[in-house]
């Protein structure tokens, strides 16, 4: 399934490593060096219209996202929940 994490990017749920609140970005030099390091490679993608409020972090990618943690995290677990709804009805019509 696919996750909606704002500004026009839709992302594949079973790439999502992590979602983290953007605060912990300055406060972590971890964080900020992988970033740092990412941005150079190409593989970050910015806020286009609003400030950010979490980080989603993929196998090969970072958004930066206006929806916050726990927004992300809802429509991951209603992602989660439909998988696994095509799952059962993919076993009972076999």
């Amino acid at each position: 399934m696919f996750i909606h994490i704002g500004d026009e990017h839709v992302i594949q749920s079973d790439e999502v490593i992590s979602i983290i609140d953007y605060t912990l970005y300055k406060s972590s030099s971890i964080i900020e060096e992988m970033i740092f390091n990412q941005r150079k490679n190409g593989n970050v993608t910015e806020v286009q219209y609003e400030e950010p409020k979490s980080i989603v972090i993929t196998v090969d990618h970072i958004y930066f996202s206006s929806l916050s943690v726990s927004t992300l995290n809802k429509r991951a677990q209603i992602s989660n929940i439909l998988d696994q709804i095509d799952e059962v009805t993919e076993d009972t019509s076999e």
